[in-house]
Parts: C-alpha cells; sequence; structure tokens
C-alpha cells in the first residue's frame, strides 16, 4: 500500500510539473514569441530621385509601366518641360496641375533636383522614397560622352584622360550651371552644392540627412540585385522589375579610362565618391539582412530567366541595336553627345496584347513621358518630340 501510494504520489508530481512546464512556456514574454508574418501589400505611392547616367531610364521605365498596369497617377513635368525643372531646384509647380491635383498623384520619378520640401507637397506622407547611385569612375567617362557638346569643361578638352589630367583648366567656377555634369552630378541631383568642400563633418552630416530623406538605394554596378532588392521593398511581383536596358550606348563610344584618371576621380569627384562607398555598404547589408545571399541569388536567376524568355517573344535581334538600325523611329532614343544610344526592333507578328507589352518594355523615356502626358492631361497640348506617336490615338 505504501509503494502504491508513493507511486499514485510520483505520478500525480510529474503531472503537476509537467503542467508547470506547459504553462511555463506559453506564457514566455512577448519577444521570445514568434511574429508571425505581416501581409504584403504592394506600395502605389513612390518617389524615385532619378540620378543622370545611372542606368535610371531603365528604372523609370519600370515605374511608369508599374502606374499604367495599376492605373496610377504620375507626377508629370508641367507644359512643354520634359523634366521636373532640372537643373533648378524642385519646386511643386514644376509638376502639371499640382494646384488642382493636390497631395494626390502616386507616382514620381522624371529628372529633378531634390528638394524634400516641396517634393512632399506632392506626394503623400506614406510615400516611399527611393534612389539610385552608381560608381563613380564609370559614371564621369560616361557623362564625357553623353554631355561632350553641353559642357564647357568637356567641350574643350580633347578627350576624357586630358580633361582628368588638370581639370582645373578646363572647368571653371563661373560656368558651373552648365558644367554640374563635369563634377560630382550625384550629388547635385540630391540637391547640395557639387563644389562644396570636402571635409567630414559636411560629408558624414549629408550623408546621414540623406538616410533620413530616402528608404532605400540602389546601386547601378548592381542592377539585377538591385531590382530584386528593390521588389521586397515595395512589395511587387518578379514581374514589375522585369526590363530591357535603356539608353544605353554602343562600346566602341566607351573611352578607356588610364589608371591616373580613375585615381584622379575620386579626388576630383570625392563628394561622389563617399557618397557610393556609403551607400554600397549600406546596400548589401540591407540585402544581408532583410533577403540573405541564397535567397538573393535564386531571385536574380529567376530575373534573367524571365527577362530572356521576354526577349525572345519581343525582340527581332535578342538585343539592343545603334540608332541607324532602329527601324520604327518612334522607338529611337534621344541621341547626346558622341554617344550611340541603342534602342529596339521589335518582332512584326505579335498579337495586339504581347506588341502593346512589349512596346512599352522598349519604349524611350521621352516617348514614354510624352504619352503618359497625353493620356493624364487629354486637354492639353501635347509634349511635342519632333517624333512620330508610337500610337497614333490613345485608343488604339
Amino acid at each position: 500500500l505504501i509503494i502504491f501510494s508513493l507511486c499514485l504520489g510520483l505520478i500525480f508530481l510529474s503531472g503537476f510539473f509537467h503542467v508547470k512546464e506547459k504553462n511555463y512556456s506559453i506564457s514566455k514574454s512577448p519577444e521570445e514569441l514568434p511574429i508571425p508574418p505581416t501581409p504584403c501589400h504592394a506600395k502605389t505611392n513612390v518617389m524615385f530621385l532619378k540620378t543622370h547616367k545611372t542606368a535610371s531610364s531603365t528604372v523609370l521605365n519600370i515605374m511608369f509601366r508599374f502606374a499604367e498596369r495599376y492605373n496610377l497617377t504620375v507626377a508629370l513635368p508641367a507644359d512643354q518641360l520634359l523634366h521636373l525643372g532640372y537643373p533648378r531646384t524642385f519646386v511643386a509647380h514644376f509638376v502639371e496641375d499640382f494646384e488642382a491635383i493636390g497631395q494626390n498623384y502616386n507616382i514620381m520619378c522624371n529628372h529633378l533636383r531634390f528638394n524634400p520640401s516641396e517634393v512632399q507637397k506632392v506626394m503623400a506622407a506614406n510615400t516611399f522614397y527611393f534612389s539610385i547611385l552608381r560608381n563613380p569612375i564609370p559614371l564621369l567617362e560616361s557623362s564625357y560622352i553623353y554631355y561632350k557638346n553641353n559642357v564647357p569643361a568637356f567641350r574643350s578638352s580633347k578627350d576624357v584622360n586630358e580633361y582628368l589630367a588638370s581639370p582645373t583648366r578646363y572647368y571653371h567656377p563661373e560656368d558651373y550651371r552648365q558644367n554640374i555634369y563635369a563634377r560630382n552630378i550625384m550629388w547635385f541631383d540630391f540637391g547640395y552644392n557639387n563644389n562644396a568642400e570636402d571635409n567630414t563633418e559636411y560629408t558624414q552630416a549629408i550623408l546621414e540627412e540623406i538616410e533620413q530623406n530616402f528608404h532605400l538605394i540602389l546601386i547601378a554596378d548592381y542592377f539585377d540585385e538591385s531590382m530584386i532588392l528593390l521588389k521586397h521593398a515595395l512589395c511587387w511581383d518578379l514581374d514589375d522589375v522585369i526590363y530591357f536596358k535603356l539608353n544605353s550606348r554602343s562600346q566602341d563610344t566607351v573611352q578607356t579610362l588610364t589608371p591616373e584618371s580613375e585615381e584622379r576621380i575620386k579626388v576630383w569627384c570625392s563628394l561622389d565618391w563617399k557618397l557610393y562607398l556609403h551607400f554600397n555598404q549600406s546596400f548589401w547589408r540591407r540585402i544581408e539582412e532583410t533577403i540573405g545571399l541564397e535567397v538573393l541569388e535564386k531571385e536574380v536567376d529567376h530575373l534573367r530567366t524571365r527577362q530572356k524568355e521576354l526577349m525572345e517573344t519581343c525582340l527581332l535581334e535578342q538585343e539592343a541595336v545603334g540608332k541607324d538600325h532602329i527601324k520604327n523611329k518612334a522607338l529611337l532614343p534621344f541621341q547626346s553627345g558622341a554617344a550611340n544610344i541603342l534602342g529596339y526592333n521589335l518582332k512584326q507578328d505579335l498579337d495586339n496584347r504581347t506588341l502593346r507589352t512589349c512596346q512599352r518594355m522598349v519604349m524611350p523615356e521621352l516617348q514614354y513621358t510624352s504619352y503618359l502626358y497625353a493620356v493624364q492631361h487629354p486637354h492639353k497640348k501635347r509634349k511635342q518630340l519632333g517624333l512620330p506617336l508610337l500610337w497614333t490615338s490613345l485608343q488604339e
């Protein structure tokens, strides 16, 4: 009987401890409990600061296509302008119909010189802000070729290496408005003085300010990785960030920089160099914290596979072609300086729906801006591009 009672007592006690243990596991502190995944909703209020010579025309095409897909309102340049007042510092009335529409635009992505207080008048409080940067070394060479005829500092030098051998010989501060593309152009696009003295306290303050103003900064040198990061940040679909490279130039117009020139760019464009180094680091940190390198690699592969499928569906030559080989002049990109800006030829036998999808993928920036302007502001005078229209009527 004593043994039986002991056994019963042990069973009871073990049950008691078991229950206590179970209860303890239920009353874990909140931070230890697994957090259920929150449903992801596509962000539709988005501001993209379009920087120069950073693959930003390709991003603009992505933004415009997204706006059309969801019937969103784009903050487009007023009247005959094709940019939002650039290079002047942005003010809200540079946007068409701002006085009538107010803070009811969803997408803003045409070139502007950033001015947060004025942009906030146009864009809703919950807007997602992002931009893109590029390594200043290839960026400066690209600027040199593209703006060769427009920038006094470039125009008066023989080639990019000669310019960089002694920039102050060609770059005169009094011409700073015409010379913005010749030094720290990204710093200028973000709204700051591209001729400012580079001291640590100043640059650190600006980098912190940019971090406060923007939710995400992409890196053009890792464009596919950037698109995957953007897709996750905005909760968009893969097809929303699929792209064909736009506004690129033929390889034969690329000038080879000497190693000395490359080092000189880091000094001459030191503000851009610091900007790039800082956000290149935060870019990879963001990927590791949110996606992880393994998932990133898989998603980049998916993106490239889908891109290849679309190129096979849409394109005659499966690649971009030189300006003289573009058959439909309505798809001819704007040509500038000594660059040969490439474009695309579409296949002829596409059904209407596929054709429209493909046309949007390859539509150059100026034509797309003009087209969306006509859709959003049908009673206003169309923007004059001096090019044939892709669609003669908006219903086509």
